[in-house]
């Protein structure tokens, strides 16, 4: 495939925007090349600037569930759209979205919306230690809850790639209250909360990890979280960013029937649009402005263009249930035709799933948590990576991210690339 105009394009982009990108993975730094410029998308397919079509199995980094230009999202923002973009004031489509999303997820009764991840995650731990009235949070190496301050204690997705988690303007101060955990081990947790009692507010984590790769929770290590904190007075932090609407209608708490405090979303929720959310028991979710005393606020937050996509998203999602039970057989059945002709090359590999999230590390050891994601062999991701693009095949740029599964792939589509990388693979 020829990227001509994708090479011109970064070319002028990398003189009026820091590395010619807006979020740093998009660089291929991690992977070598210049990254592909999309022209547009539909279904399950992207298009580039040079005519290229590459089947997508990042989806926007999730949010595409249904596929891109998902019909009823598109219609419902174009009518959106006609009635004006922004108001800064409310609106009953944020009810409505607040209501559907409510009744989806298990263990909320009100939910507040910002503009990404971020945010969300930002807010959640302002809330928490407005909440607990204490400072300290713990987070686990790899997971990556946005670009917050004291969130970059050795993150995982970009901050990784780079090789420089501890993020340069991060304060001293501010990493102090940030406590470094090891991901599916609970003797870790146990440890610094002991050593740090009755200080620590929250602990947030990804439930399912998909910023070091797709890396499940390990069988009781949520459950032990959750006896944790209640032991403790601290409030259980999930970030479902990712798995939030994707995984189950009721994201992580609902498969796998563990309760947290607050909940952060965002990906599905907007529907393909900048949309982040943040959701708690009534309880702790009146401590917000205006009832309560923990400042957050937005000028577009709630705005109608990102509300009526992620209301048409959830509708979609909500009447549809059966979608997650065939986004998972899609998954099972890719994993299981990557597994076979891997092992048929002799590659060394391990290959993690859950529900619609997927990633293969070159290591043939089980890959748990931050330490094992960084044994895989990088070499051989980048030969993997960029022979799957000469096959008209997109994963992320990063060994380091899930792949996610939409519900446009044909099975056509996954057959072919099984092929492909049964191609690539002879070649490492």
């Amino acid at each position: 495939m020829l990227y001509k105009r994708s090479s011109q394009l970064f070319a002028e982009a990398e003189k009026v925007i820091p590395g010619g990108v807006n979020s740093p993975v998009r660089a291929f730094k991690a992977v070598g090349g210049t990254p592909i410029f999309v022209k547009s998308a539909k279904g399950a397919y992207l298009y580039d600037e040079d005519g290229n079509r590459l089947i997508d199995y990042i989806n926007s980094w999730g949010p595409m569930i249904l596929g891109h230009a998902y019909e009823p999202v598109v219609q419902a923002v174009i009518e959106k759209a006609k009635l004006g973009t922004s108001f800064g004031m409310p609106t009953e489509l944020e009810t409505q979205i607040a209501a559907l999303a409510v009744s989806m997820v298990p263990n909320i009764d009100k939910i507040r919306f910002v503009n990404s991840g971020t945010e969300a995650c930002m807010s959640a731990v302002r809330l928490a230690r407005g909440f607990t009235k204490r400072d300290k949070i713990i987070k686990f190496a790899g997971c990556y809850h946005g670009h917050s301050d004291s969130f970059l204690i050795q993150a995982g997705s970009g901050a990784i790639t780079f090789g420089s988690p501890n993020s340069p303007g991060v304060t001293a101060g501010t990493a102090k209250d940030t406590l470094l955990a090891k991901y599916n081990d609970l003797e870790n947790v146990a440890t610094l909360i002991e050593a740090n009692k009755n200080e620590i507010a929250a602990i947030i984590v990804e439930p399912v990890a998909g910023n070091m790769g797709c890396i499940p929770p390990n069988k009781g290590f949520l459950e032990g979280l959750r006896q944790l904190c209640t032991d403790n007075g601290i409030l259980l932090i999930f970030d479902e960013v990712m798995t939030g609407f994707r995984l189950a209608a009721g994201g992580v708490q609902e498969l796998l029937n563990i309760t947290a405090d607050i909940v952060c979303f965002g990906k599905v929720i907007g529907g393909g649009l900048p949309v982040g959310a943040f959701a708690a028991r009534e309880e702790i979710m009146n401590y917000l402005a205006p009832l309560g005393p923990v400042y957050q606020a937005g000028t577009l937050s709630g705005n109608p263009l990102a509300m009526a996509a992620g209301l048409a998203m959830l509708q979609a999602l909500d009447s549809d249930r059966a979608i997650f039970q065939r986004l998972e057989e899609k998954t099972a059945y890719l994993a299981a035709g990557i597994d076979k002709v891997l092992k048929a090359n002799n590659v060394v590999f391990t290959i993690n799933t859950i529900g619609s999230m997927i990633s293969v590390h070159f290591d043939a050891a089980p890959v748990v948590d931050f330490q094992t994601a960084a044994n895989g062999d990088n070499e051989t991701f980048k030969k993997f990576f960029h022979g799957l693009l000469k096959e008209g095949i997109y994963i992320a740029p990063s060994a380091y991210e899930t792949w996610f599964i939409t519900d446009a792939l044909t099975y056509e589509d996954l057959d072919f690339t099984i092929r492909a990388i049964d191609k690539v693979s002879k070649t490492f």
